[in-house]
């Protein structure tokens, strides 16, 4: 009979053990450190002090050792009694918030959403997916919407199947505000307007305007000029009453006035070297608790130095 081989002491397969998590709902405003002293009176001063120092103690989706951080009615403290809590970082994205159905995270450009048949490295995806392994192998990630490659900002995930199918299901009686920013080329001489079109894709996968609701989706955009400069570029505040592939891409091409850097739908300049698009804010209902959860960022460094 064949010699059974055994595992090397220390090398054995343990199954997960799940961290004991302390979870206090927070009902009016009051100083982190005293907020737990009174939620946990049976441990010590000295015992919380450690919780806080050791990156023990989580508000709302961030980890904090600030004692005298001011929290109030609606937010969410844990406290990790086991070990730290892992502290995300990743140079091209951050996490806004995080909780047990959904995942906001702050996209950079240059990075795709989630990979293609042709492209199976590191996705906005991939980098969330493995963070959550990390924390809980059992853990689950799916994506619920999009950005292109070359947009910025806020993105939305799931954490599970049944919040992912109730945002999909339910998109847009669910989001209830999508903002972005684009600098355009040339100095757009109304201060509001909106374009509407019917959007198609052609073999190349170029997406076009056409009057033809038979040959396209209806797509509409609205936006407001914030700021206009000498440069010759005018930074706009746009918003989406539909959300088509490339959407405000082609209809600032059809307004004749590009997004600065997108040479692909009629861009002749390029002074940041990357697509002038930012998803700035977000705006939805919660899948399980039904609040109103709204996110924004604040107007990309190199944006501004555009309309200086």
């Amino acid at each position: 009979m064949p010699r059974q081989l055994k595992n090397k002491p220390g090398a054995e397969r343990r199954p997960y053990t799940p961290d004991k998590i302390e979870t206090y709902p927070v009902a009016s405003e009051a100083k982190l450190f005293d907020f737990l002293l009174a939620a946990m009176p049976q441990r010590k001063r000295t015992t919380v002090k450690e919780l806080l120092k050791h990156n023990q103690v989580m508000v709302n989706a961030t980890v904090t050792t600030q004692y005298d951080m001011t929290i109030g009615e609606g937010d969410t403290v844990k406290v990790n009694l086991t070990r730290s809590f892992p502290v995300f970082y990743h140079r091209r994205v951050s996490i806004v918030y995080e909780d047990d159905d959904v995942i906001v995270i702050n996209k950079g450009y240059g990075l795709l959403s989630m990979g293609t048949d042709n492209y199976k490295e590191e996705t906005a995806y991939s980098i969330l997916r493995d963070y959550l392994k990390w924390k809980n192998p059992a853990n689950k990630l799916f994506i619920v919407h999009r950005l292109d490659r070359d947009t910025s900002g806020l993105m939305l995930f799931a954490k599970n199947i049944e919040t992912k199918d109730s945002l999909q299901h339910n998109w847009n009686n669910m989001v209830l505000e999508r903002k972005y920013l684009a600098v355009v080329e040339g100095n757009i001489e109304d201060n509001e307007g909106t374009v509407k079109s019917y959007l198609a894709e052609n073999s190349a996968f170029e997406v076009y305007s056409t009057d033809n609701p038979e040959e396209g989706q209806l797509a509409v955009t609205r936006y407001k000029v914030l700021r206009r400069s000498r440069k010759g570029y005018t930074l706009l505040q746009v918003s989406l009453d539909t959300g088509r592939k490339n959407q405000i891409r082609v209809h600032m091409k059809d307004l004749g006035h590009p997004i600065a850097g997108d040479k692909k739908y009629g861009a002749h300049t390029s002074p940041i070297h990357r697509l002038a698009l930012h998803a700035q804010s977000l705006r939805f209902v919660h899948p399980t608790t039904r609040r109103d959860m709204r996110f924004e960022t604040p107007v990309p460094a190199v944006f501004a130095s555009m309309v200086k």
